[in-house]
């Protein structure tokens, strides 16, 4: 089955998340060739100056996402409500066009620095569903969510297919769709990836994450953000695309970033596997 999405998307295209490594190549390269960016909205909230008017000149630029870090939607701190109002300043400010976060928590009594996996039951879907509720609230817009890579099953009550989908519809935000964290959770809980994606709701689809990651072991694969993109994810994406239709996408690179030319062919590689599919669907 193939469906053709014909929902607006907050950016359209091919994506690149900002880092600080190439920040100054892409301020001073005119034509560089992308079509939105992302950022992480913790690590330049509060820079003013000569930084935040760079920034600025960015985002006035490109159009930007901003993929959250530290809201800890699962966890069982209150929320940071004084954070979500400067957050929404800060997308007021740069024109933000969606704000996405990961469904997992990351705090105890301080900052965990690790993204853990939510219980799968029904009563973590409605905890987590009421504090994705409250931040759109505040924000007054809806927020996506990301599929997190985890390598323990926190709970067996319900698959994380279940536990993503009820959070989606009980919260009405929207999706995140991670295409390698969705390969390295299927090789090492050993479920479909086919069948995870193919569940996955079309219609709440922002944008895609595409990144690489390390090889531990055939049944052992480590989300590193810090390699190359594998063949292996690389046919998911086509795959998605087949089924979902063309949905824009973004390339993440977090350490053992390399010449921003490497970056630029990855780039290039998801721009043809788009076009070969909107190729495909208008033939």
């Amino acid at each position: 089955m193939t469906i053709q999405h014909t929902n607006h998307y907050p950016v359209e295209g091919v994506g690149l998340g900002l880092r600080r490594k190439f920040f100054d190549e892409i301020l001073n390269t005119p034509d560089f060739a992308v079509d939105f960016m992302e950022m992480a909205p913790e690590n330049w909230l509060h820079f003013g100056g000569r930084q935040g008017r760079q920034l600025r000149t960015l985002t006035e630029r490109f159009p930007f996402v901003c993929h959250g870090l530290s809201l800890d939607l699962g966890g069982i701190r209150p929320l940071d409500e004084n954070y979500l109002y400067a957050l929404k300043a800060f997308f007021e400010q740069h024109q933000i066009r969606a704000y996405t976060e990961h469904l997992s928590y990351c705090g105890d009594s301080g900052h965990l620095y690790d993204l853990m996996p939510i219980p799968f039951t029904e009563e973590a879907v409605h905890y987590v569903s009421q504090r994705i509720q409250r931040v759109q609230d505040i924000l007054e817009q809806k927020i996506g969510i990301e599929n997190v890579s985890f390598y323990a099953m926190p709970s067996s009550q319900m698959s994380e297919q279940e536990f993503v989908t009820a959070v989606l519809e009980e919260a009405d935000c929207n999706l995140l769709f991670d295409v390698n964290n969705t390969y390295v959770n299927s090789i090492n809980h050993q479920y479909s990836a086919q069948d995870y994606m193919q569940a996955m709701p079309t219609e709440r689809m922002l944008y895609f994450h595409m990144a690489g990651h390390f090889d531990e072991a055939d049944d052992l694969k480590i989300d590193t953000h810090g390699q190359p993109v594998k063949a292996e994810v690389w046919q998911l994406l086509e795959q998605t695309y087949q089924f979902h239709g063309v949905v824009p996408t973004l390339l993440e690179r977090d350490f053992n970033i390399p010449p921003l030319g490497e970056l630029l062919q990855e780039l290039e590689l998801i721009r043809a596997y788009q076009k070969a599919r909107n190729q495909a669907y208008v033939n």
